[in-house]
C-alpha cells in the first residue's frame, strides 16, 4: 500500500527547507564584536561530534576560544605565516582569490567574538591510532558550519599554512594537529559578501543507473 501523501511530503518538505536554508549560506569576512549565546557553539559542537568516523575512533577537538588576548596572538601568528604563504605564491593563486578580496590581513581573528579551532587528534597518550582521519574531521566540520548557520550565526573558515602555532597559544599536545580556524558571530554592519555563483547541480551530480540519463 502507498504511503499516504504527508507521509511522503513531510521528509520532502525538511529537505527543501534545509536546502534553501544553506543556499542562503555565505563566508563573511567582516564580523561585528557583539556577542553570541555560547549554547549555540555548544549545540554545534555536539552536533559535529555526531559524524561518522573510521572505526569510531571521533578524531576531532574543538577548541572555542572567546578570550581577547589568546585571539589577539592567534591573528599574530596566522598573519605571520600569510604573509609568507602569499608572497610565496604564483600568479595564478592571487588570480584565483581575486574575486574573494583576500590578503593576508584577517582582522576576522580579532573582530569574531568566538573562534573555533578544530584539531584532528591522533596517536598518543590514551588516544588510538585512528582511521581516515582528515575525511572525519572534515565531516564534522561540515555538521558544524551547517549547525551554526541554522542558529543564524555566521563564520569563515581559515587555514593559516602551517598551523602549528596554534597547539603553543592553546596548550594542545604534539598529537593534535591544527585543521581550521573557524570565527564564529554576525555580519559586521554594512558586511558584503562577493557576487559568487555555484555550479548548476547537473554539473556536480552523476547518475549512472538511471536510464533517464542514456
Amino acid at each position: 500500500m502507498p504511503a499516504p501523501t504527508s507521509e511522503v511530503a513531510a521528509p520532502l518538505e525538511a529537505s527543501q527547507a534545509f536546502l534553501r536554508s544553506m543556499e542562503s549560506r555565505r563566508t563573511i569576512r567582516h564580523f561585528s564584536p557583539e556577542p553570541i549565546d555560547l549554547e549555540l557553539v555548544r549545540n554545534a559542537v555536539a552536533t559535529a561530534a555526531t559524524a561518522p568516523s573510521g572505526a569510531n575512533i571521533q578524531p576531532w577537538r574543538f577548541v572555542v576560544v572567546t578570550d581577547a588576548e589568546r585571539k589577539r596572538r592567534i591573528r599574530e601568528g596566522a598573519e605571520e605565516e600569510e604573509r609568507a604563504f602569499y608572497e610565496g605564491r604564483h600568479d595564478e593563486w592571487h588570480e584565483a582569490l581575486a574575486p574573494l578580496g583576500t590578503d593576508p590581513n584577517k582582522p576576522h581573528l580579532t573582530q569574531a567574538p568566538v573562534l573555533i579551532v578544530v584539531f584532528e587528534v591522533h596517536k598518543g597518550g590514551r588516544n588510538p591510532k585512528p582511521y581516515y582521519v582528515k575525511e572525519s574531521v572534515g565531516i564534522a566540520v561540515g555538521l558544524l558550519l551547517a549547525s551554526l548557520h541554522q542558529a543564524g550565526l555566521a563564520t569563515l573558515t581559515h587555514t593559516p599554512s602551517p598551523m602549528r602555532f596554534l597547539n603553543e597559544i592553546l596548550g594542545r599536545p604534539a598529537n593534535e594537529r591544527p585543521f581550521v580556524v573557524i570565527p564564529v558571530g554576525h555580519p559586521a554592519s554594512g558586511a558584503t559578501v562577493p557576487d559568487l555563483g555555484r555550479k548548476p547541480l547537473e554539473d556536480v551530480i552523476v547518475w549512472p543507473d538511471d536510464d533517464r540519463m542514456s
